[in-house]
């Protein structure tokens, strides 16, 4: 990071902000060798439209088409779903 004293700061102000804004390196202004603020860019990473704003904020890892858990696994592919009664029950009125 640059350092700066106050005075030069005030005589160089448009081209260090000019700097800043291109390089991204922020600057240190010191007053009587304490600093004493620091100029830094603005963020200014701003999504074009709605569409595609989320671009490179997640990752997919693996198989995202697969199943979790194998099909033999699953209670409905193997008749033990609880859901549905065995066939003794068939017939009685539940409430």
């Amino acid at each position: 990071m640059k350092t700066i004293s106050a005075g030069k700061f005030k005589a160089q102000c448009l081209a260090l902000m000019d700097d800043v804004n291109a390089t991204g390196e922020p600057v240190l202004i010191t007053k009587r060798g304490k600093p004493v603020a620091k100029l830094i860019p603005i963020d200014q990473k701003k999504p074009k439209s709605i569409l595609g704003f989320m671009e490179g904020e997640a990752k997919i890892v693996g198989d995202i088409e697969s199943p979790a858990y194998p099909t033999e696994d699953w209670d409905i592919v193997s008749g033990t779903d609880p859901v549905f009664p065995p066939e003794e029950s068939k017939g009685k009125k539940t409430r």
